[in-house]
């Protein structure tokens, strides 16, 4: 089975590929923009403190943001997921290309995180991509992130941000916040990967996502098969900017609803429902 269609997402790719006007913002590492199953012409880079180019394809940063924009915006029949190319990929690198080797998960600081998420905010995001975890948690950091993820409310910009991958129960200043949508990794037949982070607001808002043995866009031409939750976020990502692409006047509020679930009853679970494409396609059908 395709990871597209684990989570129901392959009807609603062959209805749309996306419009240029909803714009995702990726806050991952800078991205290998002449891969030859990039779609080029839709990608933009938010300036920031580094270019939105790789300098150093064998960087953990370089090979992080590629694979992770490939699973969005990779063009169709490429070996990568491919789930939204016609959308525009606002690029704002946060991690730097200086650590070599090959985390799961790169980090940045809450004070760091917040600077971005604004920036894909003033530069027009309508969702943002959060494949990363927090690095030197602090109190007064974390109350910076929280005023910039509430401003992502204010402005009706979805969230959506990986769990973790410590295989622990709880939350960070990221997946606890009630805009969030964080998501767990799962394997092809929907249950999530013993690195997984739960907990209750993970489980309560969340979702599942492919994100075991995943294959996208490598750095310098090449494919890569990763797993974690930062490979299962695109394809909530990409999943929402096709839902929002044919409806494109439902408001934020109503796009998640329909991605998560919402208007069914959850039990108290640690766990989240798997995304269902297909599903909240029918959902914003009927209220629309």
């Amino acid at each position: 089975m395709l990871p597209t269609e684990l989570v129901k997402l392959t009807a609603l790719m062959a209805r749309t590929s996306g419009n240029v006007d909803m714009k995702i913002g990726l806050i991952d590492g800078p991205i290998f923009t002449d891969h030859a199953d990039l779609a080029k012409d839709r990608l933009r880079e938010i300036p920031g403190q580094n270019g939105a180019a790789c300098t150093q394809a064998n960087s953990t940063a370089c090979l992080h943001g590629t694979f992770i924009a490939g699973i969005l915006s990779a063009k169709r029949g490429s070996a990568a997921p491919a789930i939204c190319p016609d959308c525009t990929v606002l690029i704002r690198p946060i991690f730097s290309e200086k650590t070599l080797g090959r985390e799961h998960m790169p980090s940045a600081t809450p004070q760091e995180l917040a600077a971005a998420i604004l920036e894909c905010i003033n530069a027009g995001a309508r969702v943002i991509n959060l494949s990363l975890a927090l690095a030197q948690p602090s109190v007064k950091g974390e109350q910076v992130l929280e005023e910039a993820l509430n401003q992502a409310l204010r402005r009706g910009v979805l969230i959506i941000a990986a769990a973790g991958n410590q295989g622990t129960l709880g939350s960070s200043a990221i997946t606890r916040h009630p805009w969030v949508i964080p998501v767990v990794a799962c394997d092809l037949r929907g249950r999530p990967i013993n690195e997984s982070n739960l907990g209750g607001s993970i489980g309560m808002r969340g979702l599942s996502a492919p994100g075991d043995s995943i294959t996208s866009l490598g750095a310098g031409g090449q494919t890569l098969t990763l797993g974690g939750t930062s490979v299962a976020v695109p394809f909530v990502t990409g999943t929402i900017a096709l839902l929002w692409s044919e409806f494109s006047t439902a408001t934020a509020a109503q796009i998640k609803l329909a991605a998560t679930r919402a208007s069914a009853p959850r039990r108290a679970a640690v766990v989240p429902p798997l995304l269902d494409a297909a599903a909240a396609y029918q959902s914003l059908l009927t209220a629309n």
